[in-house]
């Protein structure tokens, strides 16, 4: 259980590292630029599946933490 947490958790790491910067257009809050801070952009192709792999790889982490909570 625990060697699996250990992969997940550094998969997820992993993962989270490769995704684009979303965030970089909250920055503009603080600089005071109102350009399209607020704008819906779709993710497509492998913006898509990093992004849903990194939910997956999220409940997985969450679900072993709580499932290991009750084992021990």
């Amino acid at each position: 259980m625990e060697t699996a947490l250990l992969i997940i958790s550094i998969m997820l790491i992993l993962i989270v590292l490769l995704q684009s910067g979303k965030a970089e257009s909250a920055a503009q809050i603080f600089s005071g630029s109102t350009s399209d801070l607020f704008s819906n952009r779709k993710e497509r192709g492998s913006e898509l599946f990093v992004s849903r792999l990194t939910m997956v790889l999220g409940l997985l982490f969450f679900v072993i933490c709580f499932v290991s909570m009750f084992v021990e």
